[in-house]
């Protein structure tokens, strides 16, 4: 009769996840699958739930992939025996240096399923016979990691640009996204346009040493709206918007008179 033992198993596709339950009960009935996660986060919080033996882990999974779940486990007093399961050899050097005991490539097949499963047994054997047991994982540890690791996994909040440093002239110049009214993409830089007080409807112009790409990616586009594939407009600047005869668009901020591309016109409807 088999070694008793509890098993996790972790892979984000269910069709595999039964297979395997299945096949393991082939090789090792004595086995007890007590927890399935689909990604490596559920994965943490079954090890910590159930204190499983051996985790059955794939490699590529979301949120947190297998070698994450490795990494994380590497922390703690004590951990589960790891047997990954993955379609991809490359990952084999790495599993390995996680202490994985075991390394299957799916298909799997019965026989190297069950060499797998005789390592395990003689593992936990070996360490019932020098009574090098070391207890049960710390729920703490475990807690903290899958709060680190769901912390990691949600977006950060981005961060938009305050003020852009533009130069004009020799000097350069600090000057605040809401006093922009639109940047404009010339050959090889971007002019910048802001607001002159003294001069009615005016604007000083100043240069930036940027692609638009990037630029925009930086900008809250709640405020500014790309509206041709060289201009982005500071919606709070926009004093009307004109349609000609032929239906094209066109933003007015002062005397400045800007074309709005076909792609673009969306951002207008329901003004």
């Amino acid at each position: 009769m088999g070694k008793f033992a509890k098993a996790v198993i972790a892979d984000d596709e269910p069709i595999l996840r039964h297979h395997l339950s299945r096949a393991l009960a082939e090789v090792w009935p004595e086995l007890e699958i007590v927890a399935a996660a689909g990604n490596g986060v559920e994965a943490l919080a079954a090890i910590s739930t159930h204190q499983p033996d051996v985790v059955f882990l794939d490699i590529r999974m979301p949120e947190l992939d297998g070698m994450g779940v490795a990494k994380a486990l590497s922390k703690l007093d004590k951990t589960p025996h790891i047997v990954f399961t993955t379609a991809y050899r490359e990952y084999a050097i790495n599993a390995f240096e996680q202490n994985a005991l075991d390394y299957l490539l799916k298909p799997l097949s019965e026989q190297r399923l069950e060499q797998a499963c005789d390592k395990v047994k003689s593992r936990i054997a070996e360490s019932a016979d020098r009574n090098t047991a070391q207890g049960h994982y710390s729920h703490e540890q475990l807690g903290s990691l899958i709060e680190q690791i769901n912390q990691m996994s949600q977006p950060k909040p981005v961060e938009y640009l305050n003020w852009v440093k533009a130069s004009k002239g020799d000097d350069i110049y600090i000057i605040s996204v809401s006093d922009i009214l639109y940047f404009k993409a010339e050959d090889k830089y971007i002019s910048v346009y802001k607001k002159n007080e003294a001069v009615p409807n005016g604007a000083d112009e100043y240069v930036i040493r940027s692609a638009l790409k990037e630029l925009v990616n930086q900008l809250n586009h709640e405020h500014f709206w790309q509206i041709h594939r060289s201009t982005v407009v500071n919606v709070s600047a926009i004093d009307k918007v004109h349609k000609d005869f032929t239906g094209r668009l066109s933003v007015l901020i002062g005397k400045n008179k800007l074309p709005v591309s076909r792609s673009a016109q969306s951002l207008f409807k329901g003004l």
